[in-house]
């Protein structure tokens, strides 16, 4: 196997470990949020249960909705990564001006700071 295609390859595992990374953040998130939400079980009265129950309504769609979209997400970060990787190996002098020109303003911006 010849040095890009193995840097391809590598390039593609990382975009689908971030995009891993990225459900697991999120799915981690909802059970800290549900955790919360069942923590104030004893509040059964008042302005909190409403918010409460909101909340739980607002946490299954969420958790339904993150379900059936993990798959198409997982598979839209593989064709953009190798969408980006394929330009870079086409044009490379390009993806190194624009890569410097971004460090350029990010850099003016944390100056101005």
């Amino acid at each position: 196997m010849t040095t890009k295609k193995v840097t391809e390859k590598l390039d593609n595992e990382e975009a689908v470990i971030n995009s891993d990374q990225l459900m697991g953040d999120f799915k981690a998130l909802m059970a800290d949020a549900e955790a919360l939400i069942k923590a104030t079980a004893s509040h059964e009265e008042g302005p909190i249960s409403s918010i409460r129950s909101k909340a739980l309504e607002t946490l299954t769609n969420a958790k339904e909705t993150l379900s059936k979209a993990q798959g198409p997400f997982t598979e839209k970060a593989k064709v953009v990564a190798e969408g980006a990787d394929e330009f870079v190996h086409r044009n490379p002098w390009e993806a190194v001006g624009v890569a410097a020109g971004l460090g350029l303003l990010v850099g003016l911006f944390i100056r101005r700071r």
